[in-house]
């Protein structure tokens, strides 16, 4: 199982692209389902959950065609199979997002229920209820969700007791065939939502609302193909900003957008990083020390849950102290263990989490949890003193192209060695 060296101490100077957003990609691949296609995607990322999902597509019988050197995929075809299998649903949750699809264009589907949970924990009991009010059947037997609509989909207004990104997006998907108009009431507004709904546009969708919490989507017959460019992933871009300021760096974050980083900028500005918008994308810089801030994470335009690690870090070695506050998904401070070994101090409470800065982290062998929770490490590691080696660096591969290889691009020393 490979592992990520490092030795920090270096300040990070440079430009870093910023690929194709994972959060992003993941639903527009799923939509390809609705329409014979082609569907191309541009900026397309080579990921683990891009590969999983393709996967996923082609065992329905769908043509996927990544062409990494030109970031480029092109999806198509007929659906000839209408499972999605346990064995593949529980590598990534995003699978769940080809119900609304299968369902809204073949009428049925039979999905597993995502990592084969019981609805609950992370539930999906919204994806169902706001498709339920759409019209489908859907019974829950030996862990997969069977669904029918045989006269087909059709429009509802659906409120949300809750924001979810996930249960938007299949909604969204289902509508664009259901039959009549479909409103979806606090709706999440993250830019991966806009980015579906532009493409579904392009395919021929009918969407109004874009970028508020109420979607207003007129079904039509039948999609077509599109070409489409996937936006910068902001996650990416977040976490490259908080090495730039964990390291005392300068470093341009080629093609981020500044609007899409929402609270996380500001956040960083109050902390001493600056982030400022340039031609080319996002400059981030850090000139002087940095200040404990407090946070609490929160739909779009609030502070990313995916973005609370990496935070945790910058704020490990930050002057004061900070508190770090959790809503949106539970057992997310795995890290915790992992960076007070490094000499962080860090007390998690209930949901919250309260960080008092050090001067400097050690370098030590530590163990990665989660994707996120992995590239916190890799960014303690840059502050650090002495070498730390990150073991199961898998989850990275799931979300970040290429990390150690832009990192030390920039002057990082590190390196991936082999299991």
């Amino acid at each position: 199982m490979d592992r990520i060296r490092l030795r920090g101490g270096r300040p990070l100077r440079g430009s870093i692209p910023i690929g194709g957003a994972k959060n992003a990609a993941l639903p527009l691949m799923a939509a390809a389902l609705l329409s014979e296609g082609p569907l191309v995607l541009t900026n397309a990322p080579a990921l683990d959950d891009t590969r999983t999902m393709a996967g996923l597509l082609a065992q329905h019988g769908l043509s996927v065609d990544h062409d990494t050197n030109a970031r480029t995929m092109t999806l198509g075809g007929t659906a000839t199979n209408l499972v999605a299998p346990y064995d593949l649903v529980r590598k990534m949750r995003a699978s769940v997002l080809v119900l609304g699809p299968l369902l809204a264009r073949y009428r049925e589907a039979k999905v597993s229920l995502p990592g084969g949970c019981a609805i609950g924990t992370r539930p999906v009991d919204l994806h169902l209820k706001g498709l339920e009010e759409m019209g489908a059947k859907i019974d829950l037997d030996s862990g997969y969700m069977n669904a029918t609509a045989p006269e087909g989909l059709r429009g509802a207004k659906i409120y949300f007791t809750q924001v979810s990104v996930g249960a938007t997006e299949n909604l969204l998907m289902a509508a664009t065939l259901a039959d009549g108009i479909t409103e979806l009431v606090n709706a999440a507004r993250e830019p991966e939502i806009d980015d579906l709904a532009h493409c579904l546009i392009a395919m021929g969708a009918r969407i109004e609302g874009i970028g508020t919490d109420r979607l207003r989507i007129e079904g039509v017959k039948a999609l077509h193909g599109a070409t489409h460019p996937i936006v910068p992933d902001r996650i990416e871009a977040g976490t490259f900003a908080c090495a730039a300021g964990i390291t005392g760096g300068e470093v341009l974050l080629e093609g981020a957008k500044l609007e899409h980083l929402g609270t996380v900028a500001r956040v960083l500005r109050e902390a001493g990083v600056e982030v400022d918008e340039s031609p080319k994308g996002v400059i981030v810089k850090r000139l002087s020390g940095l200040r404990g801030v407090d946070v609490m994470t929160e739909p779009f335009p609030g502070f990313a849950t995916d973005m609370q690690a990496q935070f945790m870090a910058l704020m490990a070695v930050a002057e004061g102290a900070s508190m770090i506050t959790e809503t949106i998904f539970e057992n997310r401070f795995m890290h915790v263990p992992e960076m007070n070994r490094m000499g962080a101090r860090i007390n998690v409470h209930g949901s919250s989490a309260i960080v008092r800065g050090v001067s400097r982290l050690s370098g030590a062998p530590v163990m990665a949890t989660d994707l996120r929770a992995s590239v916190s490490l890799i960014l303690a590691g840059l502050a650090a003193g002495g070498e730390t080696i990150v073991n199961r660096v898998y989850h990275l591969d799931r979300g970040y192209e290429r990390l150690e290889a832009k990192l030390a691009a920039v002057g990082a020393d590190i390196e991936r060695l082999p299991g």
